[in-house]
């Protein structure tokens, strides 16, 4: 019986879970921090175990660039100046656009 690789359930493929009665952030206990897990022809997961990572990292990959994409992520990153986090801030500002007294 062969195995495919699957997005975690429980952290939906972030590797973490947040902690809503303490407010914090921690590791996901069901996929062991990866975001993924095997499933069988049974639909029963289990863990990838840490010798498989070399094994399975570019399938671990693909999956991971699929799961950016479907959240927006298009690859390319943005320059500061376009970055909305960073918008009123100097680093927001297109070096060009920026005075020239050094701020």
């Amino acid at each position: 019986m062969s195995e495919q690789i699957v997005r975690c359930p429980s952290c939906a493929g972030y590797g973490w879970v947040e902690d809503e009665l303490e407010g914090g952030v921690q590791d996901c206990d069901w996929c062991d921090a990866t975001g993924y897990l095997y499933e069988d022809g049974k639909g029963i997961q289990r863990r990838i175990p840490h010798v498989d990572y070399g094994i399975v990292a570019d399938q671990l990959e693909a999956l991971e660039q699929q799961r950016m994409r479907e959240l927006g992520y298009q690859g390319l990153p943005k320059p500061p100046w376009e970055q909305a986090v960073r918008t009123g801030t100097k680093g927001g500002q297109h070096p060009h656009q920026r005075g020239s007294d050094h701020e």
